[in-house]
Parts: structure tokens; sequence; C-alpha cells
């Protein structure tokens, strides 16, 4: 696809609030949990190279978000299955557990990981890089595999894996794809690793990874659910062309995005941001625990 070169201009505090919907009929408990204040930074001018540089994107309003019939989670589909695929053998426990743990906090669903799978177990077409010269594995066969084993209770089954993907021949690669209609996805860590550019391994390279790993989970699992990326707010729903970019993005939903998911889980908002601060602070985030205080506070005020 041929990246298309766009003049995006951020939309107005009125645009953005219009895009969070009329939240008049809502419960009055949670109506704090969409007002667009402080918390929230809006989305800023794209640089040369930037994701709404260089892609066209009209936006996804909360309305918009209700008018698409969105895939949404139902009473024999209420589960997230992950599936490690490829070099994910024999992975360190704490890192499956954390992406666990963690999907279980941001989705606020039941999130279970399923066996890795190796090449010798099931057929993967692999290539070398023509450049860089890293493995990398064909999407399409991916899929089929996920298509083969997708559990009755499955909501989506997500593949993850630490080798680069391409999905066609003439792809230089991919971060992932998905396809939310057969609730079916796969992407992969392998270029959010410090490691994959060459770079030495820091003191700090694990949590660049755990940061990179949640945040890619938290993103492309949300595709699953009909979300589209986010133009109005920083927010984790932001696109990224580039690693730098995504780093910026921050781990939270804004309040367009966070309204969406809310809808599809029906999860209650207070416990959900309670379980991501007792997540980030188990784990050592502390800048996003003390959002995520700061953001509970704003909520639930003197309660």
């Amino acid at each position: 696809m041929v990246a298309m070169s766009t003049r995006f201009i951020p939309s107005t505090s009125a645009k953005r609030v219009a895009a969070i919907g009329d939240i008049r009929r809502l419960p009055e408990l949670i109506r704090p949990a969409f007002q667009p204040d402080d918390d929230f930074d809006p989305i800023p001018t794209p640089k040369h190279g930037d994701w709404l540089a260089e892609h066209d994107e009209i936006g996804q309003s909360f309305d918009d978000y209700i008018a698409s019939d969105p895939i949404v989670p139902d009473p024999r589909r209420q589960v997230i299955y992950l599936q490690p695929v490829g070099r994910f053998i024999d992975p360190p426990a704490m890192f499956l557990d954390r992406l666990n743990a963690y999907a279980g906090a941001f989705f606020k669903m039941a999130v279970r990981v399923l066996p890795a799978i190796g090449d010798r177990t099931v057929h993967l077409t692999t290539r070398i890089h023509p450049y860089m010269g890293n493995r990398q594995l064909l999407t399409r066969d991916i899929f089929e595999i996920l298509l083969d084993i997708l559990p009755a209770d499955a909501f989506c089954i997500l593949a993850i894996t630490m080798d680069d993907l391409y999905p066609h021949p003439s792809w230089n690669f991919v971060f992932g794809q998905a396809s939310p209609g057969d609730r079916v996805g796969v992407f992969s860590f392998a270029r959010y690793n410090p490691v994959f550019y060459g770079e030495s391994r820091s003191r700090d390279a694990d949590e660049i990874m755990l940061r990179r790993s949640l945040r890619v989970l938290a993103h492309e699992t949300c595709h699953m659910f009909s979300l589209a990326h986010c133009i109005y707010f920083r927010c984790v729903m932001n696109g990224s062309n580039h690693l730098g970019e995504s780093d910026s993005r921050p781990l939270h939903l804004c309040p367009v995005c966070l309204r969406k998911l809310q809808y599809a889980v029906g999860f209650d908002l207070e416990l959900r941001y309670r379980g991501l601060l007792a997540f980030y602070k188990k784990i050592g985030l502390m800048d996003e625990a003390d959002w995520t205080e700061g953001r509970l506070k704003r909520i639930i005020g003197d309660r």
C-alpha cells in the first residue's frame, strides 16, 4: 500500500467533545470518566514521517463506532486467547504472565494463554529478510492455524511472536495484521526489542521491551473490538509510522476510545482503573501508576 501525503489538522476542542458523544444520559457516577480534562492531551500536529502526515484518516467518533455495528463479546464468546507462535517455545514465564495479567486488567475479560506453537508442530512459511538478515513468518499461515484452533468460547484469538512478520512476498515487513471479522490476529514484538536494531542490551532494556509489548497488545487487541485509530487525543489507539512515534503513545485510552471499549465490554470503570493501578504498581511502572491513580481521584472524588 502506498502512503498518502496528507495535511492533517488536529481537531478543535469542540470536535473532540463531540467525538466523545452525548454523555448526559449516562449514569451520573460514570460521566466524569469521559470528561476531556487535563489528564488527556490533544493529538499534536504530526511531523514529517509521522502516521497522520502520511495516512489520510477521518477518525471514528463514538457515534461512528455505534453506527458501524461493532464486534463485541456475547454470552458464548467472552474469552481473549493469546497464542504464542514460533520462537516463543519455552519463553520466560514472567513475560507471558505479565501480558496475560495486563490484558485481563485492560479489557476486564478472561484471558488465557495457550501452549506455544513451534515450527516443528505446524507448517509455517518462513523467509530471511533480504536486507536485515532476520527470520520472518508469513502471516497467512498463522491465520489458517488460528482459524483451525479457534475455541468455541473465544471472543478473539491473537497470535504473539518474537519473530518478524510479512503478509506477502512483496512486503518488507508488518508489525501485525488482523481479521476482526474472523476474530483472529497476529502481532510481533520483534521490532519493539532494542536488540533487533543492533543496540547493546542496556539496564533498562527489559522495561523498554515490556512497555512496548503492553502498548502493542492493547492497541492491536482494541482493533478486534472494532476500534479504529484515534485522531482526537494522545491515546494508545493513535497510529504510528515508526518506533519513536509508537514510544510516544501513552498506555491509556482517551475518553473517546474508552467510551467505545466500555460500550463493547460493559466493565465497571472504577474497577478497571483499580485493576490497572495494581498491575502498574506490581511491575514497577510508577509513572503509569501515578497517572492512573490521579485519574481515579478525578472519577470517584470523595467516594
